[in-house]
């Protein structure tokens, strides 16, 4: 296969910045770091995340310095741990360090898998949700919260919401089919359509909850990384990154589906086999995210438009920092819901809606201004 297309673009009249395409086929400004070489990027941004992840996991009901918690973390991952306080070490080793990488996990999968869908769908409004995986994973785990392990045949919360996601996940796909091939709109208008049958399935289900019961399943739908232990981070520890490191590999080939289906094929590319295969590992990627964390809304919804804003539509360049944008993102929105009113918590949905609908609002004002001018 060939290497494929590099991002398209249009040159830019005189006195006027250069244009770009995005997902949904429109033309948007060039974004103001666009010239900016990547590796820099990822550099400032991985820094960035690695201190959001210390200033994270040192604030709680406990505070702990910057610096004593880079010693505890550095003695874990060096096994050097003499001398290191018994306490500290087991709130920071045992608590919030896990709940602060699966939070960054969490960010960087929605937000890789809400890049690629926005790309393959050319929906500038899809994001991990639009297959009903969420649905799926709700009406699973909403099982098991109300009835027991015994209502979803044995297995736990987590193995119940991802089982969920995943019958969703086939159930659109082949609804998404015409003639053998994925139809892009075929299978938006199939995710819709499934996602809100099993949210009135999730819905019926809920009728037979206890208000204790009913306080867990909205705090599991609205999407927490409180009580993450370590045993939940190898499933999505390995997924994630590796789902992550394989879209990357298709970045070039995303740029060429931007154009279109015609366009993509005089390429080179395989379109509807590399669509079912992209579609298949996004999939992936949310329902391991969902299956531990709950629905998480806006990220995957929100993060590709800000770094497509900031650094360009250039996949290559979109993928990578999306994802350290997106952990960064989650690490930052999950600190506020257990600290802005400590010490009570709040589930994560809450925040992300709270600034996801904002920054829509505010890209629709920027997107009709750019028209008026």
């Amino acid at each position: 296969m060939p290497s494929d297309a590099a991002a398209p673009t249009t040159a830019a009249e005189p006195g006027k910045p250069a244009e770009s395409a995005d997902p949904s086929g429109s033309r948007t400004r060039a974004a103001p770091l666009h010239a900016v070489p990547l590796l820099p990027c990822v550099a400032v941004l991985a820094v960035a995340l690695v201190a959001m992840m210390l200033i994270a996991a040192g604030i709680g009901s406990v505070d702990v310095p910057v610096a004593d918690t880079w010693r505890i973390v550095g003695g874990h991952a060096t096994g050097r741990r003499e001398g290191l306080d018994p306490v500290l070490d087991q709130i920071i080793w045992q608590y919030r360090v896990p709940r602060v990488l699966l939070a960054a996990l969490a960010g960087a999968g929605l937000a890789v898998a809400g890049v690629v869908l926005q790309a393959l769908v050319a929906n500038p409004l899809a994001d991990p949700y639009v297959l009903g995986v969420s649905s799926g994973a709700s009406f699973g785990a909403v099982l098991v919260i109300t009835g027991g392990a015994a209502a979803a045949g044995g297995l736990g919360v987590s193995a119940a919401a991802f089982a969920g996601a995943a019958a969703a996940t086939v159930l659109v796909f082949a609804l998404g089919l015409r003639r053998g091939r994925i139809a892009p709109m075929r299978l938006l208008l199939a995710g819709v359509a499934v996602g809100y049958v099993l949210t009135a399935a999730t819905g019926y289900v809920q009728l037979r909850a206890t208000p204790n019961e009913m306080r867990q399943v909205m705090f599991w739908m609205l999407g927490s990384v409180a009580g993450a232990r370590w045993d939940q981070l190898q499933v999505v520890g390995v997924v994630v990154p590796a789902a992550t490191a394989l879209l990357l590999l298709y970045g070039r080939r995303l740029n060429a589906m931007v154009t279109g289906d015609e366009q993509a094929t005089a390429l080179g590319v395989d379109v509807h086999r590399m669509r079912a295969c992209l579609l298949a590992v996004s999939a992936l990627l949310t329902g391991t995210v969902i299956a531990v964390t709950g629905g998480v809304g806006f990220v995957g919804l929100m993060i590709p438009h800000i770094v497509r804003l900031g650094f360009g539509a250039d996949h290559r360049r979109v993928l990578p920092l999306a994802a350290l944008v997106g952990a960064l993102y989650l690490v930052a929105v999950d600190l506020a819901s257990r600290t802005l009113d400590s010490p009570n918590e709040f589930p994560l949905g809450i925040f992300t809606a709270a600034v996801g609908a904002p920054f829509f609002l505010w890209l629709l004002r920027r997107g009709r201004a750019g028209e008026d001018a």
